[in-house]
């Protein structure tokens, strides 16, 4: 018996069912080696210790510190999704955070007590700090510790972006776009494009509608 074989087989592609197995394992294995220092850090109780394992986490180079950082603010945030990425040399100052479904954290970025919506992107070097009076002056003009100021909670909406070298110190709402070295030190609204220190609103743009590219 002859068997005809096609003269083009069709190529063999991975199922999305592996590659999702795959990643999900690959997740498993991080918060297990992440699971010591999560410990170690009271799962973010204790300041000092998870500060260490932030910034030891921040220096592990590659896909492998994407994985590893992930999993650990899993671990000691207030919450974090293990389908965004921490970037080499970027770490939370303060384990009082949330961080959406699908964020990106470029390289660099040094992040405070603050809640980042799904999707919204974050370009490199970017500083989100715990509002702007951390610090204050007494009436001889003196400058208080960390431990006298006012830390606030800095919300950035789901689907911003976040531009390189980028300072915000107030909210964020969805879908708006922060550009490139930008101050933020007021609220900005949603849907916009703000430039500037401070920042200042140049453009206003309507969301599009769902199912629409």
């Amino acid at each position: 018996m002859v068997y005809w074989l096609p003269a083009n087989p069709p190529a063999i592609v991975p199922h999305a069912g592996m590659r999702k197995t795959l990643k999900l394992g690959l997740q498993g294995i991080f918060l297990v080696l992440a699971l010591p220092w999560a410990v170690l850090a009271g799962f973010g109780r204790f300041r000092a210790m998870f500060s260490i394992g932030a910034h030891l986490s921040s220096q592990v180079p590659g896909i492998v510190g994407d994985y590893y950082r992930v999993a650990f603010y899993k671990l000691t945030l207030k919450q974090c999704s293990l389908y965004s990425r921490v970037s080499f040399g970027s770490f939370f100052a303060h384990p009082d955070a949330i961080v959406g479904h699908g964020v990106y954290i470029g390289p660099y970025c040094v992040l405070g007590r603050c809640a980042i919506g799904d999707r919204t992107q974050i370009a490199a070097q970017v500083q989100i700090l715990s509002g702007r009076r951390q610090h204050r002056r007494n009436q001889a003009g003196q400058i208080s510790g960390a431990a006298e100021g006012e830390f606030e909670l800095i919300e950035v909406g789901s689907d911003c972006w976040i531009g390189a070298s980028s300072i915000i110190m107030a909210a964020i709402g969805p879908g708006t776009t922060i550009g490139a070295g930008t101050v933020v030190v007021r609220p900005m609204e949603a849907h916009v494009v703000a430039v500037g220190n401070p920042a200042r609103v140049i453009k206003e743009r309507s969301p599009e509608p769902e199912g629409m590219g």
